[in-house]
């Protein structure tokens, strides 16, 4: 089974869509998708549906969402069985995909791939690359886990309390994952190829301290000191206007230190990377 949650929801079996359209079938298969080989228990299922105000039937609803489920994994089985794809037609069933267990549900995924579990065992990998000094590698895996996001996690599921907490928590990690590829890509002297991405970014992320101090030491490596001040004086009347905040002390000092010149090996070490924004 192959699972994809960051963008669209995209549930295959054996290259075989089971994807419902109905909206609540939606949810239960996100859901049981995104802890694809772990019972999901039925309150929460219900909980995730009807947010504290199930109806009587919720349970019923529920079995019937689950049986529309297996209908389309029996489809998608079918198929493969057509296209001799199956050693031992009719061996593997619909029940053996969505299983119910005490409890709640299981959707197997049989050893398939999940671009959830994916991007985060890839950030786990380049953050402990970073810790290592390895810069490049941490760089190249970093990029390898963003490259798993396609759109906003479950980006077309009418997320309900639990799929709305994890959608948060996947977009802080990602936001931290791009912070720390871009950190990466600065210590290996790639301000110029960033330079892009970062105007793209600052405008995206106007209140985003540590976004805008790469962003100013890229422009300063790239001899654009003015541009750099330019970039510290729209942050701080953003933060002042916006959240009634000055910049952090980090971003101060290196305000300071462009203004004075400082040279680039001592700005990128005592006044960006080892002391970071919050």
């Amino acid at each position: 089974m192959d699972i994809a949650l960051l963008g669209t929801l995209a549930v295959r079996e054996h290259g075989y869509s089971i994807t419902p359209t109905a909206p609540k079938a939606r949810q239960v298969l996100a859901l049981l998708a995104l802890h694809a080989d772990q019972v999901v228990p039925v309150p929460a299922l219900i909980e995730e549906l009807w947010a504290g105000t199930p109806p009587r039937s919720a349970r019923t609803t529920l079995q019937t969402y689950v049986l529309q489920l297996r209908s389309l994994i029996s489809a998608a089985l079918e198929q493969r069985q057509k296209k001799g794809q199956e050693g031992a037609p009719g061996r593997r069933t619909a029940k053996d995909v969505l299983l119910t267990l005490p409890g709640g549900y299981l959707l197997h995924s049989g050893g398939g791939t999940s671009d959830v579990r994916g991007f985060d065992r890839l950030v786990v990998r380049g953050s402990q690359a970073m810790d290592a000094g390895d810069f490049p590698g941490a760089a190249r895996l970093l990029r390898e886990a963003l490259s798993r996001w396609s759109g906003p996690a479950f980006a077309d599921v009418d997320s309900g309390v639990q799929l709305e907490a994890e959608a948060r928590r996947l977009e802080e990690t990602r936001l931290c994952a791009l912070d720390q590829r871009i950190e990466a890509d600065l210590r290996i002297g790639r301000h110029r190829e960033l330079l892009a991405e970062l105007t793209v970014l600052a405008g995206r992320y106007r209140t985003h301290e540590n976004l805008h101090g790469q962003f100013m030491l890229a422009l300063h490596r790239s001899g654009r000191r003015g541009e750099a001040l330019d970039v510290y004086q729209r942050l701080h009347q953003t933060l002042v206007r916006e959240l009634g905040l000055e910049p952090s002390a980090v971003l101060r000092r290196l305000q300071r230190s462009i203004l004075m010149a400082v040279p680039d090996a001592r700005l990128g070490a005592a006044e960006f990377h080892g002391d970071r924004v919050g």
